[in-house]
């Protein structure tokens, strides 16, 4: 798998690598159970700071996609963690239409959202 960040393009660093492993992982060119270079080697790699990737672990982390194992590093998540960021991010694009469709303000959406959840 090449990654590779163009500076020319507008979006962040950070967003360019997290899409682009987002794409291999979903396609499977990255299996579950893949070791993840460290975040200072894809760092030198990527001639960027290392920072910008450990904010992308951090965030595919957070999404389910992979899963950060101290010292022993970050490894692709397994299918069924993988899956549900994708699920509840179409489930939210869908509720996010219907909102925009009955016109109500977003304070009102979540709200229910809140209600939903059993948050107050």
């Amino acid at each position: 798998m090449i990654l590779t960040i163009d500076p020319d393009d507008r979006t962040a660093p950070y967003e360019q690598l997290r899409q682009q492993l987002i794409t291999a992982i979903s396609s499977g060119e990255l299996a579950p159970g893949t070791k993840l270079p460290t975040v200072r080697r894809l760092a030198a790699d990527l001639g960027i700071a290392p920072n910008t990737v450990a904010r992308t672990y951090l965030e595919l982390d957070r999404e389910g996609l992979i899963e950060t194992r101290g010292r022993q590093g970050s490894f692709v998540a397994r299918r069924e963690q993988a899956q549900q960021p994708d699920e509840a991010r179409r489930a939210a694009d869908a509720y996010a239409q219907l909102i925009r469709r009955l016109n109500l303000d977003d304070t009102t959406a979540l709200g229910l959202i809140r209600s939903a959840l059993g948050g107050s």
